[in-house]
């Protein structure tokens, strides 16, 4: 790359996170750790001081790649705080939720679709179903076995019938919800409650955007628009990370119908490990499936899609125009292809990871042992745009480019 011209100085980053209620200093942690371990693999420099932006949380990097210096503003567009509020539900509640998600995935024929594109993201969103029935058939047993040894101990000194039955069944029930508690307590192990809260936030409008999110995207918006008026800037890179990639979609739609600078700087979307069928195979989705028709048309971004099979919790390649059933004729974005993690990692890195499913979904902001040609922080900090750096690279032949999603119909522009 050192004989290409060097087309970015200075890059404005914003990256949407996907569905994580952790504050996002976690970001700029991964960012500083792993690009300290991707430039220490790949020869280059890579330094981190605080941000130099007015938003919420970011931080800025300098880099020195291929002899050319660039610098970085990167700052995280926060939704964390909709997030907690989302996964405040009892544990009554969290099973209702689980109900009320099963029935509106099965009743619309989404769930059936959704396991012909891609096997793995769909055992993802039924683990915290099995999980949580796991849960509550032990907190059964346990109360059953309380309450049985406390009938047993009863008839022992005499007692019996209700007066023995009624104090059993109630220190039964009281020990199988404190289980349900303990579970609850411990899910950063099982991760049950969080995935089905997730789910569940992306099926309880069957699609369509939350009001309380629809006001966030306008503030993502309106970011990402001032630093679109900043003639300093070479790049305006936005990133969506899992969910994070189909609110970027919809930010970005409506951010180019609203217009953006004629000149100025390159607009560049980069989303990763996306789970975009998730919402759009809902019925409500109208608007999402409109969003993905339209900027997959546009002249005005270049839009970079990348997964990996080895991500068991992503649609890995599959295009998500195609796939909604809305790609037009005049289709041009995304470009889908694979960061390949079976190729980009190590045989030895790779079987420490590959049954860490959780850490496997944030691999694509992590450093590779064996980098081919992605690379996050070189995409984020390096002296090229992504239409650049991507301009001659062909899509991967296996991605799934036909239409499967049942609802196709869109909101009217």
């Amino acid at each position: 790359m050192g004989s290409n011209p060097q087309l970015v100085r200075k890059r404005r980053v914003f990256y949407i996170p996907g569905y994580d209620p952790i504050h996002p200093r976690r970001y700029r942690e991964l960012y500083r750790k792993e690009g300290a371990a991707q430039a220490q693999i790949s020869g280059y420099s890579l330094t981190l001081s605080p941000k130099r932006t007015k938003g919420p949380y970011g931080w800025h990097a300098v880099a020195e790649m291929d002899g050319q210096r660039t610098e970085a503003d990167i700052e995280v567009l926060v939704w964390s705080d909709i997030v907690r509020g989302s996964m405040e539900a009892t544990i009554p509640g969290t099973y209702w939720q689980m109900l009320r998600t099963a029935w509106i995935y099965i009743s619309t024929g989404a769930l059936r679709r959704l396991m012909r594109l891609r096997k793995g993201p769909v055992i993802a969103a039924l683990y915290p179903v099995g999980m949580l029935l796991l849960q509550a058939l032990l907190a059964l047993l346990l109360a059953w076995g309380v309450a049985h040894a406390f009938g047993l101990a009863a008839d022992a000194v005499g007692m019996n019938g209700t007066f023995a039955w009624l104090p059993g069944w109630a220190l039964g029930f009281g020990a199988g919800y404190a289980l349900l508690r303990w579970f609850k307590k411990r899910d950063g192990k099982f991760f049950a409650y969080y995935l089905m809260h997730d789910y569940a936030h992306s099926a309880a409008s069957r699609g369509a955007i939350a009001p309380e999110m629809d006001v966030r995207m306008r503030e993502f918006r309106a970011a990402i628009a001032e630093a679109l008026q900043d003639q300093s800037l070479d790049e305006v890179l936005v990133v969506g990370h899992s969910s994070g990639a189909h609110v970027g979609v919809s930010v970005l739609a409506d951010l180019i119908r609203e217009g953006v600078p004629e000149t100025g700087p390159g607009l560049g979307f980069l989303t990763l490990g996306q789970v975009v069928p998730m919402v759009s195979f809902l019925p409500r989705a109208k608007r999402l499936r409109s969003d993905l028709k339209y900027l997959s048309q546009r002249e005005e971004l270049t839009w970079v899609d990348v997964t990996a099979p080895g991500d068991g919790c992503a649609f890995a390649l599959c295009d998500p125009v195609v796939v909604s059933g809305v790609a037009p004729e005049g289709k041009r974005w995304p470009l889908v292809f694979s960061a390949a993690f079976t190729q980009t990692l190590s045989q030895e890195r790779w079987q420490q990871l590959r049954w860490r499913f959780f850490r496997l979904h944030f691999q694509y902001l992590c450093a590779f042992d064996r980098p081919g040609d992605y690379d996050y922080f070189r995409i984020t900090a390096g002296p090229l745009t992504l239409a650049q750096r991507y301009r001659d690279r062909k899509p991967s032949q296996s991605r799934i480019d036909v239409p499967v999603s049942k609802f196709t119909s869109v909101a009217a522009e």
